[in-house]
């Protein structure tokens, strides 16, 4: 069991510094450019990962939060509250007025709707009396 640990380790702890030393800012590299760091991580099994992780890269929190590499630096979006960002203001107002002339729609179906059953109700005792009246005359005789 040791002598699998004695693999394990080292392994583990190169494999950890070169990912680290990838996601590292070039700026962020102390000392040598961040390709010979990754030289040194693979070339110096022990040595390697346990100087970078010791003297290789600057440890303390970056300002502005900054990402791993310069393509995520230059796209990344400044997150705004949702209070304070203009264009989610103007999508809501549009969606509200999507929604406004939805619902005045909605609310004219309605009304014509309501307004042929007051009809066809006002319309429904006059000929439906007579009819009801007739068919079960009819029904008797």
């Amino acid at each position: 069991m040791l002598r699998v640990l004695m693999y394990l380790v080292p392994l583990a702890l190169t494999i950890y510094a070169f990912i680290d030393c990838l996601n590292t800012p070039e700026d962020e590299a102390k000392h040598l450019p961040k390709i010979a760091w990754v030289f040194i991580i693979l070339l110096f099994w022990i040595v390697g990962p346990i100087a970078w992780l010791a003297a290789g890269k600057l440890r303390n929190a970056p300002a502005g939060g900054r990402t791993p590499s310069e393509w995520h630096r230059e796209h990344r979006t400044q997150y705004v509250a949702p209070d304070d960002n203009p264009e989610f203001l103007k999508s809501l107002a549009e969606d509200n007025k999507k929604d406004e002339s939805l619902l005045k729609s909605w609310e004219a179906d309605l009304r014509r709707r309501e307004e042929e059953l007051k009809r066809q109700e006002e319309e429904k005792p006059d000929q439906g009396g007579k009819g009801s009246k007739g068919d079960k005359k009819d029904g008797e005789e």
